[in-house]
């Protein structure tokens, strides 16, 4: 049984947000603010249902047209919301980390209409995306194939041309098919992902095929992925399939053995384990504005927690001051090493987890915070705290978490100044924000 309710907004996800007669929220996937929807009930709760699109009965003027060339059943895998208009885009990303604050933070909403700054546009609204990850299926024929997940699902779905990858990558998944296809002939490598970065500053490429522990042709599989994507690195990673994804080894088949990037300013090494952003231009806008925010003046104590492979640690240290580099993960601690080298920094680099290491600094002046998607524990907000910095750049990827450690860090004596949207994957829900805080 259908019924029709009118689209009100984007929520934080692939779903639009509408309500049924009866007053009850409803998300419903492919919706565009303003659409008057035929939907149908899929699964009902107590306060919540979700719906399929049925029909549109009259569509929203946000809505885009899809280029049928890069659609999967309808959508473009990899970019649920590639059917809205791109200011919609960036209007719904503002409202996303608005409502979390308010719901999730319980902040007054006046005054975070006042804090939360328009997000920040991405310079390109496509091809945008230095990296992407491939997984490894049998298709119908049986033949190996390299696709994407779809949104929502554990299915893998054959995509010949990703059009949010840069231009060296956007026919990556059909040239890496073929050559794989071609290097194994009857037998099966164990190659059961593939991720590639390729950068339009550089012009540096590598080819990180994920394997299990097992023999391997190293010298026919480098050749021949070198001349599908003329690659300046292949590697191996080797690591046991599976969500953990722990990784053995790194070996290097083909050149470099890394891939190379610059940012703000600043040259990087990066090893494929390791985090990198995948829009280069909009990390510069990340960097920007921490920068700003810490207004630092040259001779300061800054910690720089998760710090990756240096994305901020080395634009701080340029600027004199003295910066604490932590980050756990083996690979980004490398790498963080060498590009420190690289680029003449001195920086103190601390291998170990944030809340064991942090209260071994003592006090510091400013603090950069960038957590993964699940934000910051309570110990490591209680070892921030002990270190008492006087502004501390916080740099998310998730708004619910980001609003659930902003009302912990008020209740600790941090004032939330400024909280930027920054539009880092365009065509999908995804988003960064930099909230500055200053200590009261």
């Amino acid at each position: 049984m259908s019924t029709t309710v009118t689209i009100e907004r984007m929520g934080y996800g692939a779903a639009a947000i509408g309500h049924m007669e009866n007053g009850k929220t409803v998300f419903v996937e492919g919706g565009a603010p303003e659409d008057v929807c035929e939907i149908r009930i899929t699964d009902e709760k107590p306060s919540f249902a979700v719906a399929e699109l049925v029909n549109i009965v009259k569509p929203s003027s946000l809505r885009a047209k899809l280029d049928p060339k890069y659609t999967v059943s309808g959508c473009i895998p990899g970019a649920p919301w590639a059917h809205l208009e791109y200011s919609a885009q960036l209007h719904a990303k503002r409202c996303n980390l608005v409502e979390a604050l308010v719901r999730v933070g319980k902040l007054d909403r006046q005054y975070v209409e006042k804090t939360v700054s328009e997000c920040v546009p991405s310079k390109r609204e496509w091809g945008y995306r230095n990296k992407i990850e491939l997984s490894a299926f049998t298709n119908e024929a049986g033949k190996f194939t390299l696709g994407m997940h779809e949104a929502g699902s554990q299915d893998i779905v054959d995509v010949p041309r990703t059009p949010l990858a840069n231009r060296f990558l956007e026919g990556a998944p059909k040239s890496l098919t073929g050559a794989i296809r071609f290097l194994q002939g009857a037998d099966d490598l164990g190659i059961y992902r593939v991720g590639v970065r390729a950068s339009l500053r550089t012009k540096s490429t590598e080819i990180a095929l994920w394997t299990a522990p097992a023999a391997f042709p190293r010298t026919a599989v480098a050749k021949t992925l070198q001349d599908a994507l003329r690659a300046t690195s292949v590697v191996r990673v080797v690591a046991e399939p599976g969500a953990a994804r722990k990784v053995k080894k790194v070996e290097t088949l083909e050149g470099a053995g890394f891939w190379k990037e610059e940012l703000a300013g600043t040259s990087f090494a990066i090893s494929a384990p390791s985090f990198f952003q995948v829009n280069t231009a909009q990390a510069e806008k990340l960097v920007e504005l921490v920068m700003a925010g810490l207004n630092l003046e040259g001779d300061e104590l800054v910690a720089d927690l998760y710090s990756g492979a240096g994305t901020f640690s080395l634009p701080i240290a340029q600027t004199g001051a003295d910066v604490v580099a932590i980050e756990l993960e083996g690979s980004s601690v490398r790498d963080l090493r060498r590009n420190a080298q690289y680029n003449n920094c001195d920086i103190e680099i601390i291998g170990d987890d944030v809340a064991r290491a942090l209260p071994e600094i003592g006090v510091v002046d400013a603090a950069v915070v960038d957590p993964p998607r699940s934000g910051l524990s309570k110990e490591v907000i209680a070892a921030i705290a002990n270190a008492a910095p006087k502004r501390l750049a916080y740099v998310s990827c998730d708004p619910q978490t980001f609003a659930r450690d902003t009302a912990v860090l008020h209740r600790r004596g941090f004032t939330l100044e400024t909280a930027t949207p920054v539009d880092m994957f365009p065509q999908t829900y995804h988003q960064e924000t930099v909230g500055i805080f200053k200590a009261s």
